[in-house]
């Protein structure tokens, strides 16, 4: 199940998988990772591993049946910051609910923006919102909602609640909606050792958590699988806490242009909405781009950088928020997954463009490891 153009669903078994490379250090700020033999001349790229030998056939992913009736049933949104149009993952729950809508034929879909540098208890208040004028479910979309839903849950027993990006369990009426981030990063990677002339790329986090950590921790992890003696630059916009890093282009700029002055010609975003920044510098640059969350090759408000975009790393929360609402819409919460990983096609990568098709194949080939288990990817830098 993908949109046009963004990867097929890939399920080839791999036979042989290359041994991971020992994980690179986590470090703040603009640090250097540097591999541990000579990279690659500048304009000659990388000196390359073979990928995982795979043999054809796979496992067949089982998919929830055809989408039910859900004529009667009213959809609550609560946004994290960036709302509708962050080319990022509020934009893929959007996606999710707009296809539950046409398929399922919802009552009544509300949607309710969040501000930046809201006090707490204004996440309550949303999500209290949504509840009491009868909207069940209710999608919390971001981590941030996590303490406040613990109160507005235990508040409203009858109503059904999911959260994204949050593990939050225990609660007898939420459903935690969470992915393995760092598989999908891990091919994306794979892409970018493929693709940088210099053999240097470039990571940019929003805000350093531990969840925005599986993305780095996962790109780190591919790109030395691929290419053991790449350098990686690490940033993170903001420190723990400060989530405006996932809001400000201008620095996303800022330290993008950073790495590329560095020798970087690759860079992966996970900076929500700063993201655009990044891609701005990039294209100054005359570099690439590696996007996140949603198909940014494909989303509007980035689209004056769409030739810079050879790849994004796919990350379905339209999935996700798609297969939750059919499973509430059955009555059957318990089928929804505890995991969206590279099995479930909960995250991969995009196509669109055609700037990799000729990586498909090698990039296939440490899906498939992953996804059947031979190659185990660490959420941790």
């Amino acid at each position: 199940m993908r949109a046009s153009g963004a990867g097929r669903s890939r399920r080839a078994v791999a036979a042989v998988a290359t041994a991971l490379l020992a994980g690179a250090l986590g470090l703040t700020g603009c640090a250097k990772d540097i591999g541990g033999g000579t990279a690659g001349s500048a304009g000659q790229g990388c000196r390359l591993n073979p990928p995982p030998v795979v043999t054809a056939g796979g496992p067949v992913v089982h998919r929830p049946g055809p989408a039910p009736n859900a004529a009667a049933m009213k959809v609550g949104l609560a946004f994290d910051i960036g709302g509708r149009g962050d080319a990022s993952f509020n934009d893929a729950s959007v996606a999710g609910l707009e296809r539950a809508k046409r398929e399922m034929g919802l009552a009544e879909v509300k949607e309710l923006d969040a501000g930046a540098g809201e006090p707490e208890d204004a996440k309550q208040t949303r999500l209290r919102q949504l509840a009491q004028e009868g909207f069940d479910p209710v999608i919390a979309v971001g981590y941030a909602y996590a303490d406040a839903l613990k109160i507005v849950a235990a508040q409203f027993p009858r109503t059904r609640f999911a959260i994204i990006d949050e593990d939050l369990r225990g609660i007898p009426n939420v459903t935690p909606l969470v992915f393995a981030e760092e598989q999908g990063s891990f091919l994306a990677g794979v892409i970018a050792a493929h693709r940088t002339k210099t053999c240097h790329i470039g990571f940019v986090g929003g805000v350093r958590t531990p969840l925005i950590q599986k993305f780095e921790a996962g790109y780190a992890a591919g790109a030395k699988a691929a290419a053991p003696d790449i350098r990686i630059d690490r940033a993170y916009l903001t420190p723990a806490g400060d989530p405006s890093g996932f809001q400000d282009p201008n620095k996303g700029a800022e330290v993008a242009q950073g790495q590329l002055d560095g020798g970087a010609d690759v860079i992966y975003h996970a900076a929500g909405a700063s993201g655009k920044g990044v891609f701005s510098s990039v294209k100054s640059a005359g570099a690439k781009a590696i996007g996140v969350d949603s198909d940014q090759y494909r989303q509007p408000s980035v689209a004056d950088y769409r030739d810079v975009i050879i790849s994004s790393m796919l990350k379905r929360v339209d999935l996700a928020v798609f297969d939750y609402v059919a499973a509430a819409a059955r009555g059957d919460l318990a089928s929804v997954p505890e995991k969206f990983d590279l099995s479930l096609d909960g995250v991969g990568y995009s196509t669109s463009g055609g700037m990799i098709d000729d990586l498909v194949p090698t990039v296939d080939a440490y899906r498939a490891a992953i996804a059947t288990g031979r190659i185990k990817v660490s959420d941790r830098p």
